[in-house]
């Protein structure tokens, strides 16, 4: 096992290198750079000497001010460089982890995304939690009851959950409940309120999960039925094998049968997607979401950077989730192990 966890680090190498290079090279096909944007920011200000513009040496000289702008810009940020040198730059950087500066909002990259963490961290941590502690007892209960009124009822609530988008939800929430034109219940900005310092530990606790009820409801409910449906299916065609009629012919009690034969194969498909569903819950923000409920996190962080053209975030983040994502890849497949004795990473006999 563990000449295979060494392969697959070392096979991380050449995989976030291909990362690397396929993003730059969308991002220099992508019109309109960062410094044709700070140059016309700076434009938008009047602050290039539109003035004197008036007579025909007024606008060469406003010509040549505004080339001076952005030959500035261009060294400044590294562009006066050829392509495969800002390209060795950027692979230098990132896998030395110097993210370096953001472009626009002066501070650390890694600064920007640890403070956007908690508002990930908090509704992709407790969507998390809340379907697997959910979706897998659901789908256990669908599997046995299979057929039945509270099968064909359950299914027919998680499909129509799934089919509404999560922003759409969200409008309808605060239309109901976020003091839009019926009941003021739940708040709409933020994680917590503006007194949260000085209320005690239990009001901290419940001001925190008032904040979250309603984004909270929007990102799960659209969750609930690939999880719960890939449990119940995964455990019917357990019930249904030979070994499951031989325990049962043997005299084992049905919750024995279902706990001790039947999960240990069923909860293999489950398991196997456990790593990345935490890192997409986690990591993953949803813009409209966000937006909705006036939370800063990721989601807003990504979207704002990839239309201001911030490269140092961009790709900054892009290569760290990219090896988040590959981590949680091998941790599936180790996790298979555990799940199942019978895995083995050892070649085969020929």
């Amino acid at each position: 096992m563990w000449a295979y966890i060494l392969k697959r680090i070392l096979l991380m190498v050449p995989t976030l290198f291909g990362i690397v290079l396929v993003t730059f090279l969308v991002l220099q096909m992508v019109p309109g750079g960062p410094v044709e944007r700070m140059v016309a920011q700076l434009r938008g200000h009047g602050d290039v000497g539109e003035a004197g513009a008036t007579t025909v040496q007024g606008r060469e000289n406003l010509a040549e001010l505004r080339q001076e702008q952005i030959e500035y810009f261009r060294q400044l940020y590294g562009f006066d460089k050829p392509v495969y040198v800002q390209f060795l730059d950027w692979v230098k950087r990132l896998f030395t982890f110097n993210f370096g500066e953001s472009y626009y909002r002066h501070e650390k990259v890694v600064d920007l995304v640890l403070d956007k963490l908690p508002v990930s961290i908090s509704l992709g941590g407790w969507s998390f939690l809340l379907t697997y502690l959910i979706c897998i007892p659901l789908g256990i209960a669908k599997a046995v009851r299979d057929g039945s009124r509270f099968d064909a009822v359950s299914s027919v609530l998680i499909l129509i959950g799934y089919s509404i988008p999560g922003f759409v939800l969200g409008i309808f929430l605060i239309v109901l409940f976020g003091g839009g034109s019926f009941w003021s219940l739940f708040p709409l900005r933020g994680l917590v309120s503006d007194n949260f310092e000085e209320l005690s530990l239990l009001g901290q606790i419940g001001d925190y999960l008032w904040h979250l009820a309603m984004p909270l409801t929007c990102y799960v409910i659209g969750s609930f039925s690939v999880l719960t449906l890939l449990t119940k299916n995964s455990f019917l065609d357990e019930i249904n094998r030979q070994y499951v009629a031989t325990a049962r012919a043997k005299g084992l009690s049905e919750r024995k049968v279902l706990y001790k034969h039947v999960m240990r194969n069923a909860i293999i498909p489950v398991i196997l997607g456990f790593p990345g569903s935490f890192l997409q819950l986690f990591f993953t923000g949803s813009l409209l979401i966000e937006t909705l409920f006036s939370l800063d996190g990721l989601g807003l962080l990504s979207y704002e950077s990839i239309i201001a053209r911030d490269y140092p975030v961009v790709m900054s983040t892009l290569f760290f989730f990219s090896i988040l994502a590959l981590i949680t890849n091998l941790l599936s497949d180790l996790s298979l192990v555990l799940v199942d004795p019978r895995i083995s990473f050892e070649s085969a006999p020929q």
